[in-house]
């Protein structure tokens, strides 16, 4: 199911759509499961699995924490490919985050077609623009997978133009310059970049900035079409360590928080 599905759904609702992301295999691959289902269940309208790499240049000590924890623990593609299937089992559409490099290893064909038998919605690829994907573009056409590329306030308009072009789903605007993490306030880059986004495409265009509560995510609910969550989730799974039960109940309670605050 594309997650352009679960977008029109929060439109109807006048409401924008809470984007939630765990790494997969953290803290274990079961555990994992359990924890994006509870992020379903508490209002997360989009999943975004990512797939733990061992060189994860944009992401922020938090992310890279749990995704070298499930690297640790021997995590493999075939494992995030259970996870996603498991998740997208509840009706969630569930993409793939993932820097390139894991995919071409693994093979282009073969990961978007193992990725479409699991249920899976498509791809986000941060590292992984349009013009150098014409291997995946295709892939994922025939298939009919989402393609998430990213646009930055750093990008110009003719960049926007061409990145959405070749977007299917939504377009992930990430509107801090540098890694990810959450963030005590939310950027002034993110509305202008939203604007010129919308400017380009009739596509759903999602936020991430580092969004922790549901205040935040009120405000960024405000311009955008989706609010999109990864570190925040994966701390409240680090701050419980050896304790499923207590983060799985800290993991609901902050869907709640923000699934309000789309609402707002």
């Amino acid at each position: 199911m594309s997650s352009a599905t679960a977008f029109e759904k929060a439109r109807a609702d006048s409401r924008a759509a809470l984007v939630g992301y765990l790494p997969a295999g953290f803290p274990s691959v079961d555990a994992s499961i359990a924890a994006l289902r509870t992020m379903v269940s508490a209002g997360c309208d989009v999943i975004e699995i990512g797939l733990p790499y061992s060189d994860p240049v944009m992401d922020g000590p938090t992310i890279q924490a749990a995704a070298q924890a499930a690297l640790d623990a021997g995590v493999r593609i075939t494992d995030v490919l259970r996870v996603v299937e498991a998740v997208a089992a509840t009706g969630t559409p569930t993409l793939v985050m993932t820097y390139w490099n894991p995919v071409e290893r693994y093979g282009v064909e073969r990961f978007a077609q193992h990725l479409a038998d699991a249920g899976g919605a498509g791809l986000i690829t941060p590292d992984l623009t349009p013009d150098f994907a014409p291997e995946w573009i295709a892939a994922a056409d025939e298939r009919d997978l989402d393609k998430v590329f990213l646009v930055a306030p750093s990008s110009t308009d003719e960049r926007i133009a061409m990145t959405t072009a070749a977007c299917r789903g939504f377009v992930y605007a990430t509107a801090v310059m540098g890694v990810t993490g959450a963030r005590a306030t939310t950027s002034d880059l993110a509305g202008p970049l939203v604007a010129r986004t919308k400017a380009a495409t009739d596509l759903p265009v999602g936020v991430g900035l580092g969004v922790s509560n549901g205040a935040q995510a009120a405000e960024v609910a405000s311009y955008a079409d989706g609010v999109i969550v990864g570190s925040a989730f994966v701390r409240a799974l680090l701050d419980h360590p050896g304790d499923d039960a207590g983060g799985l109940a800290a993991l609901a309670a902050l869907t709640e928080d923000l699934a309000g605050g789309v609402r707002a």
